[in-house]
Formats: structure tokens, C-alpha cells, sequence
């Protein structure tokens, strides 16, 4: 029993794979572009204000102190003194207000993609 596999089967001469097609060259897979011999790309890439802003924001991230050390004693010591207190209506607006950034966002990853139904 023979068997057919991409209608080519072992008792008859096969053509060439991709013949008759033309050739496409290689593109590049963040812009789409076809690329030229040596690799580069005929077409620009540009950088949006949004990318270029959260490159700064990341670069500011990174050197910033993984632990603020001074604000960590100020809380510790409050808390030992008896004098720290939880504003719970300003935690409960920051929350508010970062919900809202979230569903601004323009990629659409805001919470209203997995929203709770028993909310």
C-alpha cells in the first residue's frame, strides 16, 4: 500500500518543491520590510514619543534605589512611636485613580478584559 503524503507518493517522479513560485526575499519581523542582501532593511523604523517615554521612564526606574532606606526608617519609626496612621480614603482613591489609567490604556489591557460578574 502506498501512501500519499502532500500528493507526492513513492511510485511516481516527484517535482522540485516550490517550483514555478518566486522567490521572496527575507523581511524584517518588526517592520515588515523586505530586506536587502546584507540584511538591512529599505524602510525606516521610527520610535514613537510613547516608546521613547517609557525608555526614560524605564532608564529612571533603574537608577533609583531598590529601597528607600530613609522612608523605611521614617514609617519604622512611627509605627514603634504609635504615630503611623493608614489614611484608607487616600489609599482608596489612588486605587480609583489607577483603575481609571489602566482602562485609558490604548492597548485595551484595562481591567474590563476579564471583568467580575459578581461586581
Amino acid at each position: 500500500m502506498a501512501s500519499k503524503i502532500g500528493g507526492v507518493d513513492g511510485s511516481s517522479p516527484s517535482t522540485a518543491i516550490g517550483a514555478g513560485r518566486a522567490v521572496q526575499r527575507p523581511q524584517d519581523a518588526a517592520t515588515g520590510a523586505a530586506q536587502n542582501f546584507d540584511g538591512s532593511s529599505r524602510e525606516n523604523v521610527e520610535i514613537t514619543g510613547t516608546a521613547r517615554q517609557l525608555a526614560t521612564l524605564e532608564q529612571a526606574i533603574r537608577d533609583l534605589p531598590a529601597i528607600n532606606d530613609a522612608r523605611v526608617a521614617q514609617i519604622s519609626n512611627a509605627i514603634e512611636q504609635g504615630t503611623y496612621s493608614v489614611n484608607s480614603q487616600h489609599i482608596a482613591d489612588q486605587l480609583v485613580q489607577i483603575e481609571k489609567a489602566l482602562k485609558d490604556l490604548p492597548n485595551g489591557s484595562g481591567s474590563d478584559a476579564d471583568p467580575d460578574p459578581d461586581a
